[in-house]
């Protein structure tokens, strides 16, 4: 593996969710230890649990690993770093100012930047404190810091003087309001960060375009602000030998070695290593000391138990959607998981019926009219130009907010605007312009915000309070966006994912966000199913295997209903195959 050739101190490992991160950092930490290096592995990723990768309970202190000479082990808990982080700024001012206020403060500091910016407030430590971690050779993170996180912790200014005066405006320079007595500290861990010499960034794909577009954009924005050291690993990447005997094992081996020939070309000059899929889950030493490791032996089939899987196809909910006639219909999730084509798949077999559908996204890599490939009677499709909507919001919280400041404080906003926070609020807006055709049609959406953004919009006294606080004494019958999304009689949130265990844990935390901005989901979707798909490979019909606990978590856990679709041979695109995977499903025992 050539990310592992002379290796520096500091290795950092992100990606995507579900890409395999933890598991490769975790292999690559026994690699180094039994090489006879002390090693230190640090998590910061709520999604993954090196705890249960290796089978003993570590949590927020440094733990020996006992199967392994020299490895220790460290979780930071992100939520707890996060609400310890919350406590320390909003405890001074709790009593002092109106509750509406502080309420408003602590949903500024709901979110993903405040999450971030704690748990890096926790591991600073690890890379400015030789006293701490002096005597480890290598410290392993799992899980890095992003461009913008970093970008806020380089700006010089007064942080907590400007949003004292509440100068900011309410998106994410809230989490930095305790950062200016750890300044120092911080530039001294953003430089090591961007020492070469010192630290190493690995990012991490699977063979999908969606993920290498992904790591293009982190390897460029990283980049840009000086961490230039950069390998790229593709994950999880099915080998030719079981593409043989088995088609839908041929049309994804085809499938990906399509995307490898066509990787994007900031990534080009990284270098590159490929991981093979692996039959088994990467739990326990024996499946660690094997990841990295090419020309895994296939599984005996004859070892497998009948996979049996039944479970509701997409056509039942839409069955269920279908019968109010309109309606706004959103698919939420996570990144790679499919959320355009299941929109799509919803939109195209409703107007299949005969029901008028508006199909839209914003989404910039999401192509729909690829996806598509056609048209269809009773279906208009439209895209929201995130850049476009971006560029009219940052423009008026300039000429509104921005007129009152100095130069200093104009300069923390536009990067305040630089945030992922600020697209998704210039998209809701105009999602908001759509949104009242749901009362007379179906209107489905691609690529929503998330949780935290609609708790932002409906707690800091935006449009929909506003519009409360002007109607609410009258009997005028009025209804804004976030009173629509509320309801479940009006709005349908289809909560996507893959039956991956990082996945599912990622759309269940959405799903706690989502309740807490008072928005349950309708409904889970669990796409590309290999256990939907009867596979023949024995390696495919392991990881069928391995499905079905997550499938089942989904089914009596987490969902009020769901739905399964199969993993098809060749890709969904075209109305054909969208109308395909809304089909009944057929009970799968093989």
């Amino acid at each position: 593996m050539q990310f592992l050739n002379s290796p520096p101190r500091f290795l950092f490992f992100t990606g995507k969710g579900g890409v395999g991160k933890t598991s490769i950092a975790c292999a690559t930490a026994i690699e180094l230890s039994e090489a006879g290096k002390r090693v230190l592995l640090v998590s910061t990723d709520p999604a993954s649990n090196v705890g249960q990768v290796f089978g003993i309970q570590i949590g927020n202190k440094i733990t020996a690993i006992p199967a392994v000479v020299n490895l220790f082990a460290l979780e930071i808990d992100p939520q707890a770093a996060a609400q310890l982080y919350r406590d320390r700024i909003v405890g001074p001012v709790r009593g002092k100012l109106p509750d509406a206020v502080v309420k408003g403060i602590e949903e500024q500091l709901s979110g993903a930047c405040t999450t971030e910016i704690a748990a890096f407030d926790e591991f600073t430590a690890l890379l400015t404190n030789d006293k701490l971690t002096g005597e480890y050779e290598h410290i392993i993170f799992d899980t890095a810091p992003t461009g913008h996180t970093i970008r806020l912790l380089q700006l010089p200014g007064a942080w907590s003087g400007f949003l004292e005066e509440g100068k900011g405006d309410a998106s994410c320079l809230g989490p930095l309001a305790g950062l200016e007595k750890q300044r120092a500290q911080y530039k001294e861990a953003v430089d090591a960060l961007a020492n070469p010499e010192r630290t190493r960034l690995v990012l991490v794909a699977r063979a999908q375009a969606s993920t290498l577009r992904e790591a293009a954009r982190t390897h460029e924005e990283l980049a840009g602000i000086g961490l230039s050291k950069q390998s790229l690993v593709i994950n999880g990447v099915l080998p030719k030998s079981e593409a043989s005997e088995d088609p839908l094992a041929q049309a994804i081996y085809v499938r990906e070695q399509n995307v490898l020939a066509s990787i994007p070309q900031a990534l080009k000059s990284l270098p590159v290593d490929i991981i093979e899929l692996k039959p088994f889950n990467l739990v326990g030493l024996d499946a660690l000391h094997l990841l990295l490791k090419d020309q895994v032996d296939a599984t005996d089939t004859s070892k497998f138990n009948p996979i049996i899987l039944q479970a509701p196809s997409l056509s039942t909910l839409v069955d269920e959607i279908a019968k109010d006639g309109h309606g706004l219909v959103m698919a939420m999730g996570k990144g790679g998981v499919g959320k355009t084509t299941i929109a799509a798949a919803v939109a195209v077999e409703l107007a299949h019926r005969g029901l008028p559908v508006h199909l839209t996204t914003s989404d910039p890599a999401a192509h729909i009219n690829e996806t598509l490939n056609g048209s269809l009677d009773n279906l208009t499709v439209s895209r929201i130009d995130p850049h476009a909507e971006i560029e009219r919001y940052k423009q008026h919280v300039m000429d509104t907010k921005g007129t009152k400041l100095d130069d200093a404080g104009r300069k923390l906003l536009e990067e305040d605007l630089r945030s992922p926070c600020t697209e998704e609020i210039a998209v809701f807006q105009a999602f908001s312009r759509i949104i009242r055709e749901a009362g007379k049609k179906f209107v489905v959406m691609d690529t929503t915000p998330t949780g935290h953004t609609l708790l932002l919009l409906d707690a800091t006294g935006s449009y929909h309070r506003e519009i409360e606080r002007q109607m609410g004494k009258g009997n005028t019958h009025f209804t804004t966006p976030m009173m629509q999304l509320q309801d479940p009689k009006q709005t349908k949130v289809l909560l996507v994912t893959l039956a991956e265990t990082t996945p599912v844990l990622e759309a269940a935390n959405l799903q706690v966000d989502l309740r807490r901005a008072g928005i349950d989901p309708w409904a889970w979707v669990i796409n590309n199913s290999v256990a939907a798909s009867n596979p023949h490979s024995p390696l495919l019909r392991k990881r069928a295997q391995n499905e079905l606990h997550e499938i089942d978590l989904v089914a009596n856990t987490y969902a009020t209903r769901y739905a399964v679709l199969p993993l098809l041979k060749d890709e969904p695109i075209g109305v054909e195959k969208l109308l395909e995977l809304s089909r009944p499903n057929k009970p799968t025992t093989s």
